[in-house]
């Protein structure tokens, strides 16, 4: 049994997503998001940066989302939801998973944080905007890759989609993108699957 440790739209919802998708058992904890909570011993003893999610899977602790889904494939993924390893087509795989990450969620992350760091509206608007336009920015590199295709890599449906939906679902919630036509009919076929659905039912 998975244990995951999780807040509604955040990167736990990423790892509920994997394992509907292949089927495994996992059970949730929710977490108290709280910056009391977060900054506590009991949970900095979980997260050394009081962030989420965290996975258990017996002995095994992780506290980094990508990594997480890396360790569920690897053990329990039967060569699902990814290209299989030395291939063109896993390094693109690869590519997609990280821009997800680094490149798409690191604006939209930093619209959130800073929201969050003043709640008072005392933000400054132009680093909002200029976040805005780079995770536009993403938005339109990914509408272009997604003309004529179903999927990031064509017309299997693999991890990388979990990465690059979660990430696009944050954009759509905090910096209100506009989403080209082929984006956002991706957007639309994430939005149906079963195992997203299931992922997102707390939101």
């Amino acid at each position: 049994m998975i244990d995951i440790y999780h807040v509604p739209i955040s990167r736990s919802m990423r790892i509920i997503w994997l394992c509907e998708e292949l089927d495994l058992p996992y059970h949730v904890h929710p977490v108290d998001f709280s910056a009391q909570y977060r900054a506590s011993p009991e949970w900095r003893r979980m997260n050394p940066v009081g962030k989420v999610p965290v996975l258990v899977d017996g002995e095994l602790k992780l506290f980094e989302s990508g990594a997480m889904i890396d360790y569920i494939l690897e053990r329990y993924g039967a060569g699902r939801l990814m290209p299989p390893p030395g291939t063109d087509a896993h390094a693109l795989y690869r590519q997609w998973c990280w821009f997800a990450e680094a490149t798409f969620a690191r604006p939209v992350g930093e619209v959130v944080n800073h929201r969050r760091a003043f709640p008072d509206g005392t933000h400054h608007d132009e680093v909002i905007d200029e976040m805005r336009g780079r995770a536009q920015m993403c938005c339109d590199a990914l509408d272009s890759e997604l003309e004529g295709k179903t999927w990031i890599l064509g017309e299997a449906f693999t991890a990388a989609d979990i990465l690059v939906g979660q990430t696009l679902l944050m954009a759509t919630r905090f910096t209100r993108p506009n989403l080209g036509a082929a984006l956002g009919g991706y957007f639309e076929r994430i939005g149906q699957r079963p195992a997203y659905i299931k992922a997102t039912a707390d939101i």
